[in-house]
């Protein structure tokens, strides 16, 4: 393995234990793992093989119990929830099966939103909003709702706002497992357009092998432990 430095992520021997009752759950057992910049890097695995708990590990949602987490240099192991929230906010976009939009606010709004959390503000909240939302196809969509819009489409304002504060790391769990396969497939042509756009680096994690093939690489989780790292064919 590389250095933290020349990672977008960087995980050597991560555990998580977790206490049930009077016994104890080994949701990840020594896991290592690197990416690097603009790489596409899909993670399956059979339910409870610890594919979420890795996911919020990475994105600086829980804390790994043992081992290192560096996100884009930096080591999140052992920060505070105030710098894992800046950390989130200014280098992670987080894109989820059930979209998580505010159904209160219209598509420019969710998108603006992140922007204007940011302690480090790069961007116009309205402008990149509509800016990001024009690229997505959704140009004419800005002011509607998320009752107004379909599934893909609320999806792909996730995914804008995901991007709001340009983060070098997508983290997608189960980004097409709430929609019919058309919406499916136009979801991923968009994740791949972004990363070329903007050399992104995304990680998709889902429980769907086919959706998995489409990254550069898959690693397979198992038993808390990363049991394969194949490259997929061109």
């Amino acid at each position: 393995m590389n250095s933290p430095q020349q990672s977008v992520i960087f995980a050597r021997d991560i555990t998580r234990s977790l206490p049930m009752g009077k016994t104890v759950v080994h949701a990840l057992r020594g896991v290592n793992m690197q990416v690097n910049k603009g790489e596409m890097v899909g993670i399956i695995g059979p339910s409870g093989s610890g594919k979420s708990t890795l996911l919020g590990i990475i994105g600086g949602l829980d804390k790994p119990t043992s081992g290192q987490i560096s996100i884009d240099g930096v080591d999140i192991s052992k920060m505070n929830e105030d710098q894992l929230t800046e950390i989130r906010n200014e280098k992670i976009g987080f894109i989820f099966q059930f979209f998580n939009l505010i159904p209160t606010l219209t598509a420019q709004e969710n998108v603006a939103l992140p922007i204007q959390f940011a302690r480090h503000r790069q961007f116009s909240p309205d402008k990149r909003a509509k800016d990001l939302l024009k690229l997505l196809g959704l140009g004419d969509r800005t002011h509607h709702r998320p009752s107004e819009l379909s599934g893909g489409q609320q999806q792909r304002v996730a995914i804008a706002r995901a991007l709001a504060n340009n983060p070098p790391l997508l983290l997608c769990d189960e980004p097409t497992g709430n929609l019919d396969s058309e919406s499916g497939e136009l979801v991923m042509k968009t994740l791949h357009d972004i990363r070329r756009e903007y050399g992104t680096t995304i990680v998709i994690v889902t429980h769907d092998a086919k959706l998995a093939g489409q990254a550069d690489r898959v690693l397979t989780l198992i038993d808390g432990q990363i049991n394969e790292n194949t490259m997929v064919p061109a």
